[in-house]
């Protein structure tokens, strides 16, 4: 794909996961997250509050997995009928299930699908709770723009055959909270998202001309949800040590995707 660059095209850093993507009149919210009660009995209470999302005509969803920290079925409930939600095929059926109004569509993984101006794929991620939460990473492109969106994933192999199969990237969204989660007879002490490092490194091996920093600082609850310390720093050094634009960009505010080059 020839790189072209078009104010068209913006990025915007959403609650927690969330990110919003618009092209023209087309606007899609990957992980849009709004209603932070229902997670207090596990994550916490979050230590800021989420933004309102707006759910203006125009307005697509892709879900990069069910977990209700990436699924906030209340709000999905209140987009347009002309709306669509996107999520992996397996979970089809479990958000047909919740009788949303807008149209919901599966995929397969390498499936593409247009929307508006904008192409959207599913890719290969990894869950920490296995087969119960497939998981997806979702590649976004139009305008001669490409993202990927890694949801919560933790490290895994595939990170070089996407390269392969769908980059080079303008800018990955990864998880860095690097989690250590005991709940739901999970008790291991082994982080089960990617950390700061980790990101980092899997923006390098996707091929990506920046890493922005997603899904950490907004909940750190011990004894059953632990984040990484020094998140924000260890990004930034390790993005600098691997010579790639480490982006740390505040909750509503816009993704500098016109500075990268790829």
């Amino acid at each position: 794909m020839t790189t072209t660059t078009t104010e068209a095209f913006s990025l915007r850093k959403l609650t927690w996961a969330g990110v919003e993507i618009q092209l023209g009149d087309t606007r899609i919210l990957i992980d849009p997250l709004e209603n932070l009660i229902p997670l207090e009995p596990v994550l916490g209470a979050p230590l800021w509050p989420g933004l309102p999302v707006d759910l203006t005509p125009g307005t697509h969803v892709l879900l990069t997995h069910m977990h209700p920290d990436h699924y906030d079925r209340e709000l999905l409930s209140r987009l347009s009928p002309s709306s669509t939600v996107g999520v992996y095929a397996p979970h089809l059926a479990e958000l047909d299930a919740a009788g949303l109004t807008p149209a919901t569509v599966g995929q397969q993984l390498g499936e593409p699908r247009t929307i508006g101006l904008f192409t959207v794929t599913p890719v290969v991620s990894l869950d920490w709770r296995g087969d119960d939460a497939k998981q997806v990473a979702w590649v976004v492109e139009g305008a001669g723009r490409r993202i990927i969106h890694c949801g919560d994933t933790m490290w895994h192999g595939n990170w070089w055959q996407i390269a392969r199969d769908h980059g080079p990237f303008d800018v990955a969204f990864v998880p860095v909270n690097g989690v250590i989660a005991r709940f739901e007879g999970y008790e291991a002490t082994v982080p089960v998202t990617m950390t700061p490092e980790q990101g980092v490194e899997a923006a390098a091996a996707l091929g990506a001309a920046a890493v922005c920093a997603v899904h950490y600082g907004q909940f750190h609850n011990p004894p059953l949800y632990i984040q990484q310390p020094d998140i924000e720093a260890r990004f930034a050094r390790a993005a600098t040590e691997r010579g790639i634009p480490g982006l740390l960009v505040r909750d509503g505010d816009r993704v500098p995707v016109e500075a990268t080059a790829r």
